[in-house]
């Protein structure tokens, strides 16, 4: 028996470190956003209000270290490419204590963004504010925001499609069916996905 609770306890451990829990709290479909002021990787300071001509966002909480993150770098490129031109840009923002992951410091983001050659904002939750806001788990991790009434309300949570670790496998692309949808004035008909990563490494 007690070999069965240790079993169970590495095993739970283990699927906790790709991500696989669920953070509770945080903003779910229908709620108000609020917009935040980050440093980007150019050093300039960045809100949501800067975007005067955007219809919504793609809030995306990402990194330089994961796996992860890594695969998805370039469908969150094409997400960017996509729709930035619609009216939907991607903000990505890197919520990670530097002190615990040092490959997620700011000048590794600069250095990442740089070799990618990311054609969004590349932002540093150096608080950790917004990832808490937010209710942010993992990287990456989703956000579709639309402009309402002067407000920000949340369209959609979770992951970007269901095929983390090769794109062309992906059957479904949580994304861009949720941008399609509201491009067409539908409502999101996934508006909850489950966002598969590596757990945000918070401070103590």
């Amino acid at each position: 028996m007690k070999g069965k609770v240790l079993l169970l306890t590495t095993l739970l451990l283990g699927l906790a470190s790709m991500g696989w829990t669920q953070r509770t709290g945080g903003l779910q479909p229908g709620d108000d956003a609020s917009d935040f002021r980050l440093k980007n990787i150019d050093s300039q300071m960045v809100s949501l209000a800067d975007y005067k001509q955007a219809k919504g966002f793609i809030i995306v909480f990402t990194c330089n270290h994961c796996p992860f993150a890594k695969l998805y770098e370039d469908r969150i490129i094409a997400l960017h490419n996509k729709y930035a031109s619609k009216g939907y840009p991607v903000v990505a923002i890197n919520p990670n204590d530097a002190t615990k992951q040092p490959e997620d410091n700011f000048e590794m983001m600069v250095q990442r963004a740089q070799e990618k050659s990311f054609p969004y904002v590349y932002l540093q939750d150096e608080t950790q504010e917004v990832a808490r806001t937010y209710g942010a788990a993992r990287t990456p991790h989703v956000w579709i925001l639309q402009k309402q009434d002067n407000k920000l309300k949340v369209m959609y949570v979770g992951g970007i499609d269901n095929s983390p670790e090769d794109a062309a496998n992906a059957t479904e692309k949580y994304v861009e069916r949720a941008i399609d949808e509201l491009q067409a004035g539908r409502v999101v008909s996934k508006a909850t996905t489950k966002a598969i990563g590596c757990t945000i490494k918070w401070r103590e």
